[in-house]
């Protein structure tokens, strides 16, 4: 007999293991029924990834009545379908000389794009060593939420806010507006 997956609520944990649970024993499915559509391995990874977050965000419209790798897989669908359109439309808008255009467009603005790489340096600079080292974990060594949340002491929530925070105080020092620090 199958484990009972009724869902409380109230309690994020248990339906976070459920979702968990129920993902984990599918993903294998889910990426198979993926490579169908998208052949490179990498775009299918992502395209997984991707689904996986659409289906955590409507987790709470899941019957645990029904199996769940066939609901996984409409999802899977949407956003592989999604991912063809984009890819469609670019090739379009390559094919249209878009590519031409964006590169003489970079020359032209690569001394713009210099002098704010420069400033935000600098700003850098001027950021607290927490928040400095929050955005160097964050943007240059890719490191998630979870494991910066544990790094400084602090919840996901805290974590993002935190960065928000960031990333605010240094778009103002960018538009010289004033001074990153933020805390």
């Amino acid at each position: 007999m199958p484990p009972d997956f009724t869902r409380r609520p109230d309690d994020s944990s248990a339906s976070r293991e459920q979702f968990l649970s129920l993902f984990l024993r599918s993903e294998r499915e889910i990426f198979r029924y993926v490579a169908v559509f998208v052949p490179n391995v990498a775009d299918a990874e992502d395209i997984v990834q991707q689904t996986a977050l659409a289906l955590w965000e409507k987790f709470d419209a899941y019957d645990p009545e029904l199996p769940f790798t066939p609901w996984a897989c409409r999802f899977a669908l949407n956003k592989a379908r999604q991912w063809i359109e984009r890819r469609q439309r670019w090739q379009t808008l390559l094919e249209h000389g878009l590519a031409e255009e964006l590169a003489c467009r970079r020359q032209e603005l690569q001394p713009q794009f210099e002098a704010r790489l420069k400033n935000l340096e600098s700003c850098l600079q001027e950021l607290p060593e927490t928040q400095r080292s929050l955005v160097q974990a964050y943007y240059y060594e890719r490191a998630s939420i979870v494991t910066l949340a544990r790094r400084f002491g602090r919840t996901e929530a805290a974590t993002y806010k935190m960065l928000q925070r960031v990333r605010h105080g240094l778009r103002l020092c960018l538009d010289g507006h004033s001074s990153p620090e933020v805390l």
